[in-house]
């Protein structure tokens, strides 16, 4: 079984920098952390699921994009859309937690129990490890006010991008003339990474009424050299294959630059889905509902050259 590991420099840099209010004496190495200690010592835990190790799979974990464990109430928030705001940042209320023997035991909501042991991996970085699924999760803390929101966006592009209805075109700027042009609704499917749909129905559209007039499937490219940029290429089932530069202006508005007219296209996000507890796997949109079994999966993609300055 691993044990809880804690270096002596690592220690002192973490409770340094942490928001973790115990004090200990020169002989604190003999008087490790205790689990409540260690958990709450940043109030955001980034969960970096594409690092996760193992056969296995804990569902509410996975479905986390961040986890918060507060006086013996778990936290997550399943969504970007919205993060930082919901639960003044930690998320909505998931279950409970508590220790027991050096373990991490957590009471979910709708998963039940599931223990966990702990490795301090850096000064503001911890394994949660499940003996029974053989799975590893790394966590990176964060205070609420310091918390890195270009990673969660940009680490996590695909999924921040399912979590509209559709994006609907709100201009047009610069470049030649494209068909693209004509396309004003984009949809990501959420049932896979990989399916785009794209419609030229007229602005204001009722998303229930949206005609959708192409499909293919989708691929998103880190770029060399920039965390704050991904490559969007759009691949038409009728062959048509369209390359852009994909920017997170907000956590409701994308911007699109497409290489082949110099085109620069602004989109917003229609329809939130919202992901809750109430019921295994279920939804709430602002105004349309629908079902998903929404599932992370490790995202390990290719990067590219800019092909722009």
């Amino acid at each position: 079984m691993k044990s809880i590991i804690v270096l002596f420099t690592t220690l002192v840099t973490c409770f340094l920098m942490s928001s973790c209010t115990v004090i200990y004496t020169d002989d604190f190495v003999n008087y490790p952390p205790t689990v409540e200690e260690i958990v709450s010592s940043y109030d955001v835990w980034y969960v970096d699921y594409h690092n996760t190790v193992g056969t296995g799979d804990i569902p509410y974990v996975s479905r986390a994009f961040t986890l918060s464990f507060r006086n013996g109430i778990l936290y997550a928030n399943n969504n970007i859309v919205d993060v930082g705001r919901t639960g003044n940042g930690l998320g909505i209320d998931v279950g409970m937690y508590n220790s027991f023997n050096g373990l991490l035991e957590v009471n979910h909501d709708i998963d039940g129990f599931n223990d966990f042991e702990i490795t301090v991996v850096s000064d503001n970085e911890i394994e949660l490890y499940n003996f029974r699924q053989n799975v590893s999760y790394l966590l990176i803390g964060y205070d609420v006010h310091h918390f890195d929101y270009d990673k969660l966006f940009y680490d996590n592009i695909e999924y921040f991008l399912q979590e509209y209805l559709a994006w609907e075109k709100t201009s047009t700027n610069g470049g030649n003339p494209t068909l693209f042009d004509n396309e004003n609704y984009l949809e990501f499917t959420p049932n896979n990474l990989t399916t785009f749909r794209s419609s030229k129905d007229e602005f204001g559209t009722q998303l229930a009424n949206i005609n959708w007039n192409y499909i293919g499937q989708y691929e998103v490219f880190d770029v060399v050299g920039h965390q704050d940029l991904k490559v969007l290429t759009l691949y038409y089932d009728g062959g048509v294959v369209e390359e852009f530069e994909l920017h997170i202006v907000n956590d409701n508005r994308i911007r699109l630059f497409h290489y082949n007219s110099a085109t620069t296209y602004d989109f917003r996000g229609r329809g939130f889905i919202q992901y809750k507890k109430e019921h295994k796997d279920t939804l709430n949109t602002k105004e349309v509902v629908r079902n998903s079994n929404r599932k992370r999966a490790i995202v390990k993609r290719e990067k590219i050259q800019r092909r722009i300055s």
